[in-house]
């Protein structure tokens, strides 16, 4: 009997080995996870901080560093499933689409889809939705300068998301908290729109005082003769 209990707590040595092997190995892939998550937000922000300045050449290049980081970032937890879909993970992968899709946008380039990113579906409509944002933020950029057909073009791509993110009515649990940012983005354009609108009216009147401006001097003519106190017309003395 006191064999048999002795073999059994030998088995449990061994399970606890192995179980703080893999804790150990866990452990240390769900640090290394976080600064390359920490790492990949970063890359995506300065990339976002370029696009909005018309810095191409660093937006290029943070743009391969965040590629660069979300690759490893996959590569290190492909044998942890659950820290990959953990919040932090995900996040930072969200961040990652809202950088690709700002730039392209802004730039007038084609929509980059989740299967060239490599992130999840639920992810990419995240990340798509503070797309949003960020191409409201250009437009008052654009504002500022007076009304223009730019700000007219991005709010249309706002409205072709907003268009999509309505339409995606699945649970939080599958969508990770999609219709609250959705009802976000929903604000933002309308915000968005009556700037724009705010500006194009500023932009006719400036027109419109402009041409009434323009009939005035013109209906003036040239200035007559003269007169003198009599009422005759001033002549030059002889």
């Amino acid at each position: 009997m006191e064999n048999t209990h002795k073999f059994g707590m030998d088995q449990l040595e061994t399970i606890s080995d192995l179980i703080r092997l893999q804790f150990d190995a866990r452990t240390a892939a769900r640090d290394k996870a976080l600064t390359q998550a920490r790492a990949l937000t970063r890359f995506c922000s300065q990339a976002i901080r370029a696009v909005h300045r018309d810095d191409d050449i660093a937006m290029q290049e943070q743009l391969a560093e965040a590629r660069t980081m979300a690759d490893a970032l996959r590569s290190a937890l492909s044998e942890f499933p659950d820290l990959y879909y953990a919040g932090y993970t995900q996040d930072a992968l969200k961040e990652y689409v809202e950088a690709n899709v700002t730039c392209a946008l802004i730039k007038n380039q084609p929509l980059i889809g989740p299967q060239e990113l490599g992130v999840e579906y639920n992810t990419y409509l995240n990340g798509l939705s503070e797309v949003v944002g960020e191409l409201r933020r250009r437009c008052l950029d654009i504002l500022r300068h007076g009304y223009s057909s730019e700000a007219e073009r991005l709010l249309t791509y706002m409205d072709d998301i907003y268009a999509v993110l309505v339409t995606i009515d699945y649970p939080d649990a599958i969508t990770n908290g999609l219709r609250r940012q959705t009802d976000i983005a929903r604000s933002i354009i309308e915000k968005t729109r009556g700037d724009i609108t705010f500006s194009l009216r500023g932009e006719h009147l400036e027109q419109a005082i402009a041409r009434l401006s323009e009939q005035m001097t013109g209906s003036a003519g040239p200035a007559g003769p003269t007169l003198s106190r009599a009422g005759s017309e001033d002549e030059s003395p002889v």
